[in-house]
């Protein structure tokens, strides 16, 4: 047998009373207050009388929404990086740089700002709106239902 083999005996832990058992004057419990008297047990979120953060954050007023927002895309954007007959989707809208990759699950909205004048293909996943579809069957596009 090798002496890290060997198993020490777990000793109890003693209690400590008051000012005994090798703890100092204070007993661990520091100098005078709320919290160095006998029986103190504070709730954890008391801050001192002040509203606490918790209290504090119910008066924050103010809604947000589950869903992210869509990104939003102008038919001026879409005129100048697409050529004509292109089609419009989430991986061709990435690829321009005109939605983030990281915000591509967010889904995207085309918007009627700007005019256009050349012919796209909008495929089904990407939402629009009543102007900008008027304004794309107008120049002889197609939208994908």
């Amino acid at each position: 047998m090798q002496i890290h083999q060997l198993k020490t005996k777990k000793r109890k832990a003693r209690k400590t009373v008051g000012r005994g058992g090798k703890r100092g004057t204070y007993s661990g419990k520091g100098n005078k207050g709320q919290k160095a008297r006998s029986g103190a047990k504070i709730d954890p979120l008391f801050e001192g009388g002040r509203s606490s953060l918790i209290m504090r954050l119910k008066k924050v007023r103010g809604f947000k929404a589950f869903s992210a927002k869509k990104n939003v895309v102008k038919l001026e954007t879409l005129e100048k990086k697409f050529k004509d007959g292109d089609t419009i989707s989430m991986e061709t809208l990435v690829a321009a740089n005109l939605v983030k990759k990281t915000e591509a699950k967010n889904g995207a909205k085309i918007l009627a700002t700007g005019k256009l004048s050349k012919k796209f293909t909008v495929a089904k996943n990407i939402l629009l709106s009543k102007s900008a579809k008027d304004a794309i069957i107008k120049a002889g596009g197609k939208i994908t239902e």
